[in-house]
């Protein structure tokens, strides 16, 4: 039975590429529930949640993967988080004059950068960087991969605004088909074929349905679902590490004014409330003070 918001890893047997389908529909709408978004917005922010929710299937590490974009456009700021065990959200800013016609990606990301950035457990972090010269999100992408990772790959996003859905195709390093002729045969006709896949059947087709629809001459083999959930973290503890992070002066300043300082966390508006003596305690703590 497939779920209604998952990812899913297939491989096409005999050949160097893998491939990943995610849809996602409830964990979409309640990132949607935090804040209301114009139409345009609603829909390019599903597309990135489901590129952050592909790419993090990319790399083997636990910690998380953000995909963040600013631009001089009307979406000065998106950006959209999955976690090394699929916990996503997301977040995008934008013009309080965007007009509903404003639909282009490039109007929408003008003048843009995407950073990709990956953030282990353990160890250091680390983040790609590309122009938003594209047409699209994934075209964006596409050039990010065969840039910085030198891998061809192939990715798909669409969103209605109710569900988003995306495809990505990869070719990996040569094991199984060394020649390099029949291993660019092989991969031109995977992307033909995937290719011809239609926005509303990436939305509406079930996983098995979208693989025999493109490549039933091919042998591929179907993993099993991986569930994707909303989830925001941020919590009372990061929270004081971030104001810690800010500064003792500022802080105290804003305590003398306001005799409290309350923070409200953008991705999910759950607030945080801090006392005088709560951030003396903070900023006196030698053990805090090692952290940062």
């Amino acid at each position: 039975m497939e779920q209604y918001d998952h990812c899913q890893r297939f491989l096409f047997e005999g050949l160097d590429i893998r491939g990943e389908i995610v849809r996602l529909s409830e964990s979409y709408e309640e990132i949607l529930a935090n804040k209301e978004y114009p139409p345009a917005v609603r829909e390019l922010l599903g597309e990135f949640l489901a590129a952050a929710a592909l790419l993090s299937t990319t790399v083997k590490f636990d910690g998380r993967l953000v995909l963040q974009a600013r631009s001089q456009g009307q979406v000065p700021l998106i950006m959209a988080e999955c976690t090394s065990d699929q916990q996503l959200r997301g977040i995008a800013r934008f013009s309080e004059d965007l007009q509903p016609e404003v639909a282009e990606f490039s109007d929408l990301l003008r003048s843009g950068t995407l950073a990709i950035t990956i953030e282990p457990d353990q160890g250091e972090s680390y983040q790609g960087i590309v122009p938003l010269e594209q047409q699209s999100l994934a075209a964006c992408l596409e050039e990010y991969f065969a840039r910085s990772e030198q891998l061809e790959s192939q990715l798909f996003l669409v969103c209605d605004g109710q569900t988003c859905a995306g495809l990505l195709l990869q070719q990996l390093p040569a094991q199984l088909l060394r020649d390099r002729d029949l291993r660019r045969e092989e991969w031109s006709t995977i992307r033909q074929l995937a290719a011809t896949l239609t926005g509303n059947e990436l939305l509406k087709l079930g996983n098995e349905d979208i693989l025999y629809r493109l490549f039933h001459q091919h042998r591929v083999k179907l993993y099993d679902q991986k569930p994707v959930i909303y989830h925001c973290s941020c919590s009372r503890e990061r929270t004081a590490r971030a104001l810690h992070a800010i500064g003792e002066v500022e802080i105290m300043d804003i305590i003398e004014e306001q005799g409290e300082v309350e923070v409200t966390c953008e991705f999910c508006g759950r607030q945080y409330s801090f006392s005088e003596a709560e951030l003396e305690l903070l900023f006196e703590s030698p053990t805090r003070s090692k952290t940062h």
